[in-house]
């Protein structure tokens, strides 16, 4: 990293047109370039930034909505063009405290990741701000992003407070990122395939009356599909393309033997129930046995994962 590193911030613009004059102005002198991307908002939020007095501003403007991660997307590579060192991401809505970002840019500028991200559960006080419903699903989300993700060290995966380094930028393939809002979870997902270390900062809830436009029920209906895709992804090219370990090795044997032991188990048990008739004891083992090897191969396989988390060198 360069000594006088040029900091840029990169803000998704969408229906944001009442609070992004306040958001621009809290952003700190340090940053140098304030890329606003309008996404086909209805509102004009890009031309209100545009608008401003302030020389910062660059405004990118999307003739079709992308999503928060198009958007987010089209920002970084404006960014890119204009020689950033490190790309902070904050959302126009003012949920995103302007002054953590020098605690937000800090283990980048220390060379102990290429990739920070706010943590709200980690100020205990802090969370008695955050609404029960996403402190809830967060939680549950966060396990589920852990194991898809590789990066079993984190939490609130969904927290879009983050601050990237261009050398992690430039390597990240951001044609195949979600455009959506599993955006910062396919970012793990790459991060993690191109071995990119992750650092969570804390940075307290802040909550507002503004109305998030996520959808619960699309997102329970869409996030553990993608995720379980993510997740055979990075596994298949981390343990069988750029690598072959133990890890590979028990995961090849552990899911042949549990999915044996179910199946062969879950046939003996429905023909004994329909014959009236008890499965010997040899039958028996015959499924159990492969269920337990399976399972202790699959947990050994985990625990190497969890091990195997990308670190600065």
């Amino acid at each position: 990293m360069v000594q006088t590193p040029q900091v840029d911030v990169v803000i998704p613009s969408y229906k944001v047109d009442r609070s992004i004059r306040e958001v621009i102005a809290q952003i700190p002198d340090f940053v140098t370039h304030v890329i606003v991307v309008d996404d086909a908002c209805p509102h004009s939020s890009g031309e209100v930034a545009q608008a401003l007095n302030d020389k910062r501003v660059h405004v990118v403007f999307h003739e079709t909505n992308q999503g928060v991660g198009g958007a987010t997307i089209s920002g970084y590579r404006k960014a890119l063009e204009l020689g950033t060192d490190i790309v902070i991401k904050i959302d126009g809505d003012g949920q995103m405290d302007c002054a953590y970002m020098p605690a937000l840019i800090r283990p980048i500028l220390e060379g102990k990741a290429d990739y920070a991200k706010g943590n709200r559960f980690i100020d205990f006080n802090a969370l008695a701000a955050m609404p029960k419903i996403r402190l809830m699903g967060n939680s549950a989300l966060s396990f589920l992003v852990k194991a898809a993700s590789g990066y079993w060290n984190i939490m609130d995966p969904t927290n879009g407070y983050t601050a990237i380094s261009r050398e992690a930028l430039v390597r990240l393939p951001l044609d195949k990122i979600d455009r959506r809002y599993f955006f910062e979870s396919s970012m793990l997902i790459y991060l993690n395939i191109e071995n990119i270390a992750v650092k969570d900062v804390s940075i307290p809830a802040r909550y507002g009356d503004e109305k998030s436009s996520l959808s619960i029920s699309h997102t329970l209906a869409s996030f553990p599909k993608k995720l379980f895709k993510g997740m055979l992804k990075r596994i298949w090219l981390k343990y069988f393309i750029f690598d072959f370990n133990m890890a590979s090795l028990y995961m090849l044997t552990g899911f042949p033997l549990l999915l044996f032991g179910v199946v062969f188990g879950s046939y003996r048990w429905i023909v004994g129930t329909i014959e009236n008739e008890l499965n010997p004891v040899g039958t028996v083992m015959l499924a159990v046995l492969p269920i337990i090897l399976g399972t202790q191969f699959l947990l050994q396989a985990i625990q190497i994962d969890m091990s195997n988390i990308p670190k600065k060198e």
